[in-house]
């Protein structure tokens, strides 16, 4: 019997890698994601993640499915406990949007009101998502992205004494019912999907699984207390390390233009959506790719 012929690998992808000036992100200009990356030019593109922690493709012009496949590259994707604003025949991808249809909303509308690491709240948290812009407002909806190791850099002797080998608790719902961006509520989650999202613990200050940086692992959005201490003393101490994650230097704001799609670590940075104007019309698609369990 004749052999069959081998599938040729991808042909290499002449794009660029452009670091922006403060340090935090890169852009990547010029690749074309319809088509398979092969392994030398996906292993840039994943250095350039773990160097930048967040990596901004431009001009991107890819389907449900391709966004799909490229995330799945770097790992195993997580389905949103939210499935009502799961992609119609693509649960993989969440739909992030303003959008009301027949009075109900088609996204998830505030998603990022507080700042945050995605996936915190689950036992295997989230190594990254990729958000893909689908309608973007012409005013407002910049991303802020805050980078966790320069935070952890910044502490002080005594407050990183007492964070020292302590867990904090991270729940999704730890602010779920407060008031949300335009006076949009979330809706109200069954008991399959609140088992979904007990209540776990991690370490304060994780370290990075591929690069072995430390960085801090809170967030007000989703942390509640940290593990074993009096609550306000615990509530003082995660006030501190709050104000520390958001020092104006270390946080690179992204200004969405169309075909950007953005992928950053949840391992290394946090992020807050900056919102926009209610009559104007803001819609992503994102996809989110597990991690390890934080040590």
């Amino acid at each position: 019997m004749p052999l069959a012929a081998s599938t040729p690998a991808p042909a290499a992808q002449p794009f660029e890698i452009r670091p922006f000036p403060a340090g935090t992100g890169a852009e990547i200009i010029g690749l074309d994601l319809t088509q398979p990356l092969n392994g030398d030019d996906f292993a840039r593109v994943h250095r350039a993640h773990l160097d930048y922690h967040v990596v901004v493709f431009r001009e991107t012009r890819i389907t449900p499915q391709q966004q799909i496949d490229f995330s799945r590259r770097f790992g195993t994707l997580q389905i949103h406990v939210l499935k009502q604003f799961l992609l119609a025949g693509h649960p993989e991808i969440l739909i992030v949007s303003n959008v009301a249809e027949n009075g109900q909303n088609i996204g998830l509308s505030d998603a990022g009101k507080f700042w945050h690491s995605d996936l915190s709240y689950k036992e295997l948290p989230s190594l990254g998502s990729m958000l893909y812009a689908q309608t973007l407002p012409s005013e407002g909806g910049d991303t802020l992205f805050a980078d966790m190791h320069k935070a952890y850099a910044a502490l002080p002797a005594e407050l990183r004494k007492a964070i020292d080998g302590q867990k904090a608790s991270h729940l999704y719902t730890a602010r779920y019912a407060e008031p949300a961006i335009n006076g949009y509520q979330r809706p109200t989650l069954t008991p399959e999907q609140l088992a979904q999202v007990k209540p776990v613990e991690h370490p304060i200050v994780r370290t990075h699984p591929e690069t072995g940086r430390k960085a801090l692992f809170v967030s007000e959005g989703f942390t509640t207390h940290i593990v074993g201490l009096p609550e306000d003393e615990s509530r003082q101490i995660l006030a501190e390390l709050y104000r520390y994650s958001v020092l104006p230097e270390n946080i690179h704001r992204h200004q969405w233009q169309e075909g950007d799609m953005v992928f950053w670590d949840n391992r290394s940075v946090i992020h807050l959506a900056t919102g926009c104007p209610a009559h104007l019309h803001r819609t992503l698609h994102r996809t989110t790719i597990q991690g390890d369990a934080p040590f």
